[in-house]
């Protein structure tokens, strides 16, 4: 029969594997740019996800628990507001789907009551708003860009086709 020390020791050791594996699944490692886009099907055309928080200590809490639910229709873009300290240190993070118009007051602010800095910024697309805005640089109205093909769309071909048409026809 083993010892009493031997058991122990067995024990200590299969305590000490089971710290080593948990610290490898650690939750502090999760990468949220590595998000990929959800595969069931949407409410509705355009439809989109954003972090969602409400007053989270910080921004890396906020993502870690943000509610996992598609914006309401009447919603274009995601917000970010960001509170901290005049030496950086976040007091809280807000997330949430947003309208065009909340997305005006994008910028930074200071508070004179609290002294506290406040930036809000807007982005579109799904779940763009990993990053909390820090300075006037990157609390911004981040708007994605329509991408312009050098072919004409199909009904500007159409209509020049017809005016070319109709020139000929009326120069002979």
């Amino acid at each position: 029969m083993a010892s009493f020390t031997t058991l122990r020791a067995t024990a200590t050791v299969h305590l000490l594997a089971l710290v080593a594996i948990s610290n490898l699944v650690k939750t502090d490692y999760i990468n949220f740019y590595n998000i990929r886009p959800p595969v069931e099907a949407t409410p509705f055309p355009k439809s989109f996800k954003c972090f969602t928080c409400d007053q989270a200590h910080d921004n890396y809490n906020c993502n870690r628990w943000a509610e996992d639910t598609w914006c309401p229709q009447n919603t274009q873009f995601c917000m970010t507001v960001h509170h901290f300290t005049s030496h950086g240190k976040t007091k809280s993070v807000t997330k949430r789907c947003a309208a065009r118009e909340d997305c005006y007051m994008v910028g930074c602010r200071r508070h004179r009551d609290t002294s506290h800095m406040e930036c809000v910024s807007c982005c579109e697309g799904m779940i763009c708003n990993i990053e909390v805005p820090t300075n006037y640089t990157n609390a911004v109205f981040a708007k994605r860009q329509t991408v312009y093909s050098s072919a004409p769309p199909q009904r500007t071909r159409a209509l020049l086709t017809i005016a070319s048409l109709a020139k000929m026809a009326f120069s002979s």
